[in-house]
Formats: structure tokens, sequence, C-alpha cells
């Protein structure tokens, strides 16, 4: 970057720095955000194809997962970044829809690449595109559908949605079921509003057995084994003691050293642990506990106490695994053991330790209206079990997100065509240039339908022309059944999702390709070579590295 002074060239920006500006920016950013779509542009759909990711140790990962597969891509591009963090937002937010959302601002920014062409101005299509933004959230809530905790088959229709297009789909009955159960349980009701803390679902993976074997446990699993041998393995109508304290002796906190110089002193000594390790032993057994799980550790001599006294405990217990066991069984987490009383204890119909495949776990079950609980997960393989871990997350976020917000929309490309029409007739009626903007928003939502039939490997422009005709002759419920290859009802399908999957997917594109198009001017600094001179470090030639 130079600027003129007279005839004296004046560097303003360091020499090396590259920087692009104008049109060339615009349509760099928008070929690094095409780039990202295109990538994950094949997963979408029932259809989609999977993809391998293979890290920089070797580890192999295996999904459609738009999200997981993002994540994993070392991108260096900028504006490539935005387009992951869509991903990210999506997820978090909803849960799925996370390859929809990139697909569709990837294909906001070829619309707008192609107008930038024409000679329009990004301020011109921003504007546009927000208003469509507006309008496109205002069609999809008329266009939606009610939808409440009881409803138990619709909800089991969401997840099946979610999972459809997943490895899981082949057991997805089952584990569509798991997810509904999983998600009514812990769902609390405030102000006549349901609230779905996801946190409270804990997933357990074990390779090995079938797919259709994984299982919802009304209660939790604790990777961990009975500290004592002698120790009952099975404990019925559990009584469960939540200690964040150690049972053990603690140490001085500051450094201290004991003096024994009488042998009779040192007897008396170690009696005097003795008797406070029982103390503490004594303190749990009268508050009438026969399990104990401890967040710290628990000394031999006490483990010992307790298997003498029929008690269950477990040691070094995860904190998220405490909280969850506390929502599950109703006890309360004692900082001191002097304070642990009958009250603060919580209920179980079982504590048993069970070993699956090689390693031993304490099974915690038969709460009474849990609201933490865990989804023991089953796979032939590591790589299977991972991904059916990633379709249980995203089938119990969508049931989660659509107890909260109660309204549901139709899928398979039917509420995006939806909108495209909407948006279209609504684009006319504005007039003015942003009425072009407009239009390009509406055709975007296109590329949902088309995409679906491209991954099932059938005529895009045939499934379009069918699938205009039947939403402009009022069948707002038409899509693409990529099964038998023509657009089908998918109310009668029962393909159907959360709202708040396309609300966020409208927000985050729109966002998306909004930044990257008011980007006009991109300047990089040129990286620092670290590469020492040759000569080693004592070289000459006053070579700054």
């Amino acid at each position: 970057m130079i600027g003129q002074a007279g005839n004296t060239p004046i560097l303003v920006l360091k020499e090396g720095t590259r920087r692009e500006k104008g049109k060339g920016a615009q349509f760099e950013n928008i070929s690094a955000a095409k780039a990202i779509a295109d990538a994950v542009r094949t997963t979408l759909g029932p259809r989609g194809m999977d993809k391998m990711l293979v890290g920089g140790l070797g580890d192999v990962t295996i999904t459609n997962d738009g999200v997981t597969i993002l994540k994993e891509l070392e991108v260096e591009h900028p504006a490539a970044k935005m387009i992951i963090e869509v991903a990210k937002t999506q997820d978090e937010e909803a849960g799925d829809g996370t390859t929809t959302s990139v697909v569709l601002a990837g294909e906001l920014l070829k619309k707008a690449e192609s107008l930038i062409e024409r000679n329009v101005h990004p301020t011109v299509i921003i504007k546009g595109y927000r208003m469509a933004e507006s309008k496109a959230i205002e069609v999809l809530e008329k266009v939606s559908l009610p939808v409440s905790i009881k409803d138990k088959d619709i909800l089991n229709d969401i997840a099946r949605t979610a999972m459809y297009s997943k490895s899981a789909s082949s057991s997805m009955e089952v584990l569509a079921k798991i997810s509904v159960d999983a998600v009514a349980a812990i769902a609390e009701e405030r102000d006549g509003k349901y609230l779905v803390d996801d946190d409270n679902i804990q997933f357990v993976k074990k390779h090995g057995a079938s797919i259709d074997e994984t299982e919802l446990i009304s209660g939790i699993i604790v990777d961990k084994e009975a500290t004592h041998t002698a120790m009952p393995k099975l404990v019925e109508k559990a009584r469960i003691a939540l200690l964040d304290a150690a049972l053990e002796i603690k140490k001085t906190e500051i450094d201290a050293k004991i003096e024994i110089t009488d042998p009779s002193k040192l007897q008396q000594f170690l009696a005097e642990e003795e008797n406070m390790i029982k103390r503490m032993v004594e303190k749990v057994k009268q508050s009438g506990a026969n399990v104990v799980f401890c967040q710290k550790g628990i000394d031999d001599l006490a483990a010992h106490y307790l298997s003498k006294d029929k008690i269950y405990a477990v040691k070094r217990v995860k904190k998220s695994d405490m909280e969850k066991l506390a929502k599950a069984t109703g006890a309360n987490i004692i900082s001191r053991i002097d304070d642990l009383a009958s009250a603060d204890l919580g209920n179980a119909q079982l504590v048993e330790e069970k070993k699956v495949l090689d390693d031993r776990m304490t099974f915690v079950t038969g709460c009474k209206n849990p609201k933490a609980v865990s989804i023991l997960i089953r796979g032939g393989t590591e790589h299977v079990v991972d991904e059916i871990e990633r379709s249980l997350v995203d089938a119990t976020s969508v049931v989660a997100v659509a107890i909260e917000d109660g309204r549901m929309a139709y899928g398979g490309g039917a509420t995006a065509t939806e909108l495209a029409l909407k948006l279209g007739d609504y684009a006319t009626s504005v007039g003015g240039r942003e009425q072009i903007a407009i239009e390009a928003y509406a055709e975007a939502f296109e590329v949902i339908p088309t995409t679906l039939a491209e991954n099932a490997g059938l005529d895009p422009i045939d499934i379009l022309i069918d699938i205009r005709k039947a939403h402009k002759s009022g069948q707002v419920s038409a899509g693409v059944n990529v099964i038998t290859g023509k657009v089908g009802d998918m109310k009668r399908e029962k393909v159907i999702e959360p709202i708040r999957v396309g609300k966020q997917a409208i927000h985050s594109s729109t966002d998306a390709a909004v930044m990257i198009l008011k980007i006009d001017d991109v300047i990089a600094s040129k990286a620092k070579d670290m590469t020492p001179p040759k000569g080693g470090a004592g070289g000459m030639g006053g070579e700054d590295y």
C-alpha cells in the first residue's frame, strides 16, 4: 500500500503485505466460503454420503455429520472460518441442520456473486437479504405446526428425521424411542414452559454387542467399580450418600513434622488415626446410607470398615457424575461428613456393579422421577459407537428444542420450497433494487430440494419443477421423497423437524453471507519466517529471522 507525497512514494504497510480490494476481495472470500459449502453438500439428506477424516495422528472419523466434518478440517482462509462458525452455532442452538445452514450460506453467497458481477452494489444486496430474512422467519412461523411433550408419536418422528441420514438409520426406531424417553424424563416445567438441559443426559459408549442393545438407564452409570472387593455387588433399595469430602486422614495445610520419642506413643498415634476413620464410617452408617459415592479419596482402612458394614462405596467420582447422581437420586452433595444426615440421602431401586466388555461399572437404576438419565451406547466397533453417539446427540437435541419451542415444520425441502415461493411473491411487492436481492435470496432456498435430489441420484431440475408445481397448487407439505425418487407428502411420510432448526439456519447463514459481502478489502500481513539463516544462529549477513 503506497501513498504519494509529491514524487516520493510513502510505504504505509509493511513490505511483503498482501492486499486484495474491491471485487477481487469479495470474489476471493465468496470462493473460499463456497468451497466449504461444497465440501459438506454431498452429505445432506438420507442418501447423503459419508466422509472419512484422518487426523494428524492417524485417528480416523467416519461421519456425515456436517459440524463434525467442519470441526476436523484445518482451514486457513478467514472467510471459510466464518462459514464453519455457522455450523458450530447451528449445532449449539438447534442440534441439527448444520449441513443445511452451511449449504444455504454458500448458495446465498453464490447468488450474491452473480449480482455483484452485474454491478449491483453489496449494500443493496445486504439490505435485500435482511428484508428477506425477516420475511422468511414470518413465513416459517405461519407454516409451522404446534407440538407438545405429550405428542410422543410426533416427537418420535422428529427424532427419526434427525437420524435418517446417519449410520444409525437401520436402528432408528429403537434409538428414537430412547431419545424421546430420555428428553421427556429430564424436561422441567417452569411458568407453563418446558426447559431441557441436554447436559443431564449422560452418554456412555461401549463397543461390542449390537446397536439394538443400546439402552436407556433411569439413573446414572458411573465408570468406576467398588473400592473394596468384599463390598456387596448389588444393593437393593439403595440409600445413597454423595460426599465431596475424603474418607481419609487429612494432611495438614502447612508443612508439619511430628516427632515421637516414646514407642508407646506411636501405637496411640496409629490408634487415634484408626479411630478417626472409624468415626467417619460410623457417621455414614448412622445416616442410614448403604451406598456411598465419594468425589475424593477413600482410605483402605475406611473401605475395609465400610465393607464390614455391607456399604457399597465408590471413590474418585467425577464432579459431573456427582451432579448427575444428585439430580437422578435426589441426594444432596455433602462437603463435611459431620453434616451428613438422613435427609441428605438419595434413593434408587438398585445399585449394581456390572462388567461391560472389560470394564466394571456401577449402575444406579430405578430412580423415581430422575432429572438426569444415562444412555448406554452399544455397537460393533468404536467407529460405529462414535457415530451412534453423534446421532443420539442430534436426536435428543432436536426433541429438546421441539419441546421447548412447541413448534415444528416439514422437512425434505418442503418448508424451503414454500419459503422460496412466498419470498418470490414478496419480492415483486417490494420493487426497487432490493427486489433483485430478495429474488436471489428466494432462489437460494431451492438449493435444499435440489441437493437432496442430487444426493439421491435424481434429476434436480425435474424434482424442482414438480415440487414448485405442488406448492403452487397449495400442497405446503410437498417435499423430496428420496426413497421413491418423486415428490411426496412429508406429512404422510412423517418427515418433520423443530422450527428452531429452520430459524437458526436462516439467521446464521444470512449473518455469515452479509458479513462476507461487507468486506471489500483484505490486508494480509506477511508471515514471519522463523528459519535461521544459513550458517546457524551466529551467521553473518545481518538477516532478520
